[in-house]
């Protein structure tokens, strides 16, 4: 692992590391905050799931989440969302390839050599974080868009890795919109069947979240259509899954949504991981 930079936050550090990634088969970026609080032990860590064409960078400089982590004491791990290099497969479009990774393993060439973003989030990097960082056993999980759809349906597959679960306008039916049936058909194959188990709201009738879920959405969000809310709101009541979730009047889908409501998230999840 190589420290690429490191600086001091709320009394904290924010660092960007980079390793090589024997799950991509390629350099691995990515970024995590250590509050002041870790000077006194192992502290619980939040996974932040990022969006289409968001590197580590993006959450990390604009979702303003170091001054929340340090109020709270816990620690935030901005990873990538996907492989990148010279040599990785990619798309002309925004929403295919690299920045793009949906967070699944990649069956189909030219994807499988490198895009494999599940095993890389739920266990790789997982492993890393914790072997190098004070971090403590008790991690959740929150993303935003292609990230929020990352954390949730990570959350419902690995239930042992994560004891809190929250997301900002996550993508939340994906085998039904096209940010999902596109990707999932490219990644996976044309076996639709197989597309399911990344669907959260298809995962949440099938296996569930034993916790609860806080979940924010914007009203006036101008991918509300392709997010499909409205049948992970329906999945989650139907499964009786306890949630709250907030439609937002007036907020979009920018960083400015996500900075608003992210001192909630952070508090919700350390109630979580701290009780």
């Amino acid at each position: 692992m190589k420290t690429l930079s490191e600086n001091k936050s709320f009394g904290g550090t924010q660092g960007v590391y980079s390793h090589m990634s024997e799950a991509c088969g390629c350099e691995m970026t990515f970024a995590v905050y250590i509050p002041p609080q870790a000077k006194d032990g192992p502290v619980p860590c939040l996974w932040y799931l990022s969006g289409l064409t968001c590197t580590h960078e993006n959450a990390m400089t604009k979702a303003g989440l170091q001054a929340h982590a340090a109020e709270f004491g816990i620690a935030v791990v901005f990873p990538d969302t996907s492989p990148r290099g010279e040599g990785i497969a990619n798309d002309e479009a925004y929403d295919l390839g690299q920045g793009a990774g949906f967070y699944v393993n990649a069956t189909e060439i030219p994807w499988a050599p490198h895009f494999q973003m599940e095993t890389y989030i739920a266990s790789e990097l997982r492993d890393l974080v914790t072997e190098n960082f004070p971090v403590s056993v008790h991690h959740g999980i929150t993303g935003h868009s292609m990230g929020g759809h990352g954390a949730l349906t990570l959350a419902m597959k690995y239930p042992g890795h994560y004891q809190s679960l929250s997301a900002f306008a996550p993508i939340a039916n994906p085998t039904a919109s096209d940010w999902g049936r596109k990707q999932l058909g490219a990644y996976l194959g044309a076996d639709e069947t197989l597309w399911t188990a990344h669907d959260a709201t298809v995962l949440v009738k099938e296996k569930g979240w034993a916790g609860d879920v806080l979940i924010d959405q914007g009203a006036g969000d101008q991918f509300y259509e392709l997010l499909k809310p409205a049948a992970l709101i329906d999945a989650l009541t139907e499964t009786k899954t306890a949630h709250t979730y907030r439609l937002q009047a007036g907020y979009d889908h920018s960083y400015y949504f996500v900075s608003t409501f992210a001192r909630d998230h952070v508090s919700w999840h350390a109630e979580r991981l701290k009780g």
